[in-house]
Order: C-alpha cells, then sequence, then structure tokens
C-alpha cells in the first residue's frame, strides 16, 4: 500500500484575544498534514503566516499538489528540493519525521538531539496592550521564569517599565514585530537597558534594518522576520546577535536543525520560537529547542483547547512530546 496524504484545515480558539503589533487574534487557523502508511500515521502541522505572503487555502494547495510523490516514496531529503521554505514544507516535513519514527519503532529525538531531550524553560507571552493592562498580565505571571512583551508601538517606554516593574524576577523579551523605526530606535533601546531588559526581537522592518549594525546594543537584538533560512544567515551577523528559528519559516525541523548548527558556528545566539499553534506544531521545536538560549513554545498556553495527548507545561517548563502526540 503505497502512503496516503490527508490535508486538514482546523482552528483552535485562543482562551484570550493575542495582539501583537500587526493586529489582534481570536484562534489559531492551522493545516494539519496527515500521512498514512497502512498502520503507520505521521502528522505534522503549519500556520500559514499573512507577512510572508501564505494564506490557508494556498498552503493547502502546496501541500495537496504533493499527494502523487508522497504515494511514490517522497523522503525529508527530496522534500526540500520540491517545496521553498515556509509553512507547507514545515507540515510535510514534520509529519515526515512522525511518519519515520511510526515505522521505525524510534522516537525521532534519537535522530534529531544529540542526547536524551529534557523540559526546557518557555517564555510566557504578554499581549501587546496599555501599559496598565500589560503590567497587571506580568504581574499574574510574575513567577514564570521568562516573559515575552509584545511591543511595537511609536511609545513603548512606559510599557517596557511597565511590565519589568510588575515582573523584577523574570527574564523579559521584547518583540517589537518590526514596529519601531529609526527615529524611535535608540529611546526604545535605551529604556530596554534601563528595565534590564534580556533580549529585543526584530525592532525594525526586515529588509530597513541597516541601521542595526552601526549602533551600539545596548540589548542583545534578535533576527525574527529577517531571517527564515540557513542562507540568510551570513548576511546578518553585523546587525544582530541573536536568531529565532521557527519551524513555519525554515520549512521543518530537517533545515531548522541545519540553521541551529549553522547559526552557532557563525556566533550566534539561539532563540527557538513559534506562531500561535497547537501542541502538534510545538512538539519538534521541543527538540530543536534542547541546546537553545531562549525558548519561546507557550502557544498552546493561549488557546482554549489543546490537542489530545497534549504537550506538558509546568511551571515555567515544557516536556518533549509523548509519542502519541508527535514522533
Amino acid at each position: 500500500m503505497s502512503p496516503n496524504l490527508k490535508v486538514l484545515r482546523e482552528s483552535f480558539p485562543t482562551a484570550q484575544p493575542f495582539t501583537i503589533s500587526r493586529g489582534a487574534k481570536t484562534s489559531a487557523d492551522v493545516i494539519t498534514c496527515v500521512i498514512q502508511d497502512g498502520a503507520h500515521v505521521g502528522r505534522g502541522e503549519c500556520v500559514p503566516y499573512a507577512r510572508y505572503g501564505e494564506s490557508v487555502e494556498g498552503v493547502m494547495e502546496e501541500i495537496e499538489k504533493l499527494a502523487e510523490a508522497i504515494a511514490n516514496g517522497l523522503d525529508r531529503e527530496a522534500l526540500q528540493k520540491e517545496l521553498k521554505a515556509g509553512a507547507a514544507r514545515n507540515a510535510v516535513d514534520c509529519a515526515l519525521w512522525d511518519l519515520e519514527a511510526k515505522r521505525s519503532g524510534r522516537r525521532a529525538f534519537e535522530a534529531a538531539c544529540k542526547m536524551l531531550p529534557r523540559p526546557v524553560p518557555t517564555a510566557v507571552t504578554i499581549s501587546l496592550g496599555e501599559p496598565a493592562d500589560m503590567a497587571d498580565a506580568a504581574r499574574a505571571h510574575s513567577s514564570q521564569k521568562i516573559l515575552k512583551v509584545k511591543v511595537g508601538t511609536a511609545d513603548d517606554r512606559s510599557r517596557i517599565h511597565a511590565v519589568a516593574s510588575a515582573a523584577p524576577n523574570a527574564e523579559i523579551i521584547l518583540d517589537a514585530n518590526e514596529g519601531w523605526t529609526e527615529d524611535n530606535l535608540r529611546d526604545h533601546l535605551l529604556a530596554a537597558a534601563e528595565a534590564h531588559i534580556g533580549l529585543i526581537e526584530q525592532p525594525l522592518p526586515a529588509g530597513k534594518d541597516d541601521i542595526l549594525a552601526h549602533i551600539p546594543h545596548p540589548v542583545p537584538i534578535c533576527a525574527d522576520e529577517s531571517v527564515h533560512t540557513s542562507e540568510d544567515l551570513e548576511g546578518l551577523f553585523e546587525r544582530y546577535d541573536a536568531i529565532n528559528i521557527k519551524l513555519d519559516k525554515a520549512g521543518g525541523l530537517t533545515e531548522a536543525l541545519k540553521m541551529r548548527d549553522r547559526g552557532r558556528e557563525i556566533g550566534f545566539s539561539i532563540m527557538v520560537g513559534c506562531m500561535l499553534g497547537s501542541s502538534l506544531a510545538m512538539a519538534p521545536a521541543v527538540l530543536l529547542a534542547q541546546d537553545a538560549d531562549w525558548v519561546d513554545l507557550d502557544g498552546p498556553l493561549l488557546l482554549a483547547k489543546d490537542r489530545p495527548s497534549a504537550l506538558t507545561y509546568t511551571s515555567s517548563m515544557v516536556s518533549p512530546p509523548d509519542s502519541d502526540l508527535w514522533g
């Protein structure tokens, strides 16, 4: 029997509206790729992202075009040439990783990790809002080790100080989502330094970030929208101190592992992040995150309801997936 492909559209409502500088979301709209080979089933989840020109319909169509290739035995290596990096390739790549594990009876971490995977500390995200509301949210999560705080307005100084004061013992990551400008960048960097912020993600729009190579970084700066795959890394080192690797950008765990290793060779610190999705999307990323400097895989915590056999989140830690979920 040849492997069979199914492509499913699924939606997971959020517990609260999730707001960043580009707008708010009330659900995680995901695509699940299911590849069945007899008794063995592999699954992968992706999140199409409009910022990168993706849509649910377009990504589903990309995946469905691979049905014949999958029936003929498409593997992960060949997949890298069949699809460009992005959400569609991520879903298929992760489904193939899962299928390989189910077929062989060996867990995916045996190929993906250098050691037995362990729980890793993950950031918990604070949505963009008014400073007082963000401070209240930070205070409610002040026992967490790491908070990721969404900013990205013309004046975030009050937000930065409000959140830092509300959670003085947490390491804070600011994520501007390309929302700052050259005019307000320096003031925001100084405010972040004053508040002892640990990291700033993507302060300026991708392609308009050259100034980062010419100014001091009082707080380390991490590329997100500016970096997708290992091919992007060489030109970023003068502008950024760290890179945020996301499976949906890289096009799956296969490329993400290469990207992590190459990033380390160049000298980048490593962050492993996610789009807003379920535990199925986070599961392979937990393996990628085993030696990361920062981890942001709290997507399922923002949902009203997650998938069955979901990842286990305990305090600030997320554990590797059970085989019933993935890998």
